[in-house]
């Protein structure tokens, strides 16, 4: 058996399983600032409507790399004027090696999402700055909820996995800085 380093020093098999981030990227951005005159009136508290969609699809020839997708949408509103809207799509390419198929699933809509989680949110708190707001600074999200919630969905209408290229968890999500 094979033997690799691991960061602290310890072995570490070769045919251990273990997730590879391959790449991770800004997919699609986009930043509607609808009441940019008036944004430096903070009298009244905005109504923050957000909402947060993991996608993915298989890539390669083995099958062994995913494109995950984590989509969030943010619509701030005071009274019913708009403020601004925010659509960020986040992706990373993962790779699997030596995961048991059976894993592979949660993996993609658990740990893939959480994984790229930190950086849309310091993306999203850096745009609504740059906009003239407070930074939008997102709660954790724990996908784990989410996933088992869609698999209960998915088995009463009687699916088995979702279709490559569909949303597999949606979900509100909250803001705390508003």
């Amino acid at each position: 058996m094979t033997m690799q380093s691991a960061p602290d020093g310890a072995q570490v098999p070769a045919d251990s399983p273990h997730l590879r981030v391959l790449a991770q990227y800004v997919k699609e951005l986009s930043f509607r600032n609808a009441a940019a005159a008036a944004a430096q009136a903070y009298d009244i508290q905005p109504a923050i409507d957000m909402g947060v969609e993991v996608k993915s699809r298989a890539m390669g020839d083995r099958g062994d790399a995913f494109e995950v997708d984590l989509c969030i949408n943010v619509n701030a509103r005071r009274n019913d004027e708009m403020m601004f809207s925010a659509n960020l799509i986040y992706a990373g390419v993962f790779q699997f090696v030596n995961v048991r198929p059976d894993d592979v699933e949660p993996l993609i809509w658990v740990e893939c999402p959480r994984l790229l989680f930190p950086f849309s949110r310091q993306i999203l708190a850096e745009i609504t700055r740059e906009g003239g707001y407070p930074p939008l600074l997102i709660n954790p999200i724990d996908f784990t909820p989410l996933y088992w919630a869609e698999l209960r969905d998915r088995q009463n209408r009687g699916e088995q996995a979702p279709p490559n290229d569909q949303p597999f968890a949606t979900a509100p999500a909250q803001a705390s800085n508003y």
